[in-house]
């Protein structure tokens, strides 16, 4: 199974859409792993990382201790974040195709209607019963740097509404 999550409720059939990562129209869904780093509104920037085969015990250990992983949000973002429902749709995976396993991403090119859905009204609960440590940071980019040099396996979603570089350091 694979999953979408909406901010919007009552979804009977997802249609595919034209997207600047996908050369025709195209339904997006995620895997059970990766479903962690969307458990917040769509438009909310953060870096999400984890340990992947190539990652050093160097870095396992630095950035995240004994967490399995991270997900990082503004302040700025808390209340909205919390203030927020989703909806977590399930998905029968037969008409998709994964296009990035690190970030756990599959397409479909055809309609899918979904098999179930599920609302999340609390993403901490969601986000610490699945091992994942949430860092709450004034602005977002040292950390993406940091963890974008490093070996860990990461995503830096939405970044395009974090606060500027030099805001909130």
């Amino acid at each position: 199974m694979l999953f979408h999550i909406s901010e919007e409720a009552n979804i009977q059939l997802f249609q595919p859409r034209p997207s600047e990562y996908t050369a025709e129209p195209a339904v997006w869904a995620l895997d059970a792993l990766h479903l962690r780093n969307y458990l917040v509104p769509r438009d909310c920037p953060r870096v999400t990382y984890y340990a992947g085969a190539q990652t050093t015990s160097a870095d396992r250990t630095q950035f995240l201790g004994s967490r399995s992983a991270v997900v990082a949000l503004e302040q700025d973002w808390v209340n909205r974040v919390r203030q927020c429902r989703l909806y977590c749709y399930t998905l029968a995976s037969h008409t998709f195709d994964c296009i990035d396993e690190c970030a756990g991403y599959f397409i479909s090119r055809v309609a899918v209607a979904p098999v179930a859905v599920e609302l999340v009204e609390d993403f901490v609960f969601e986000l610490q019963r699945r091992g994942v440590e949430i860092r709450i940071l004034p602005n977002l980019w040292r950390l993406a740097d940091a963890v974008g040099a490093s070996s860990l396996s990461f995503s830096n979603i939405r970044m395009r509404n974090a606060r500027p570089r030099d805001v909130g350091r």
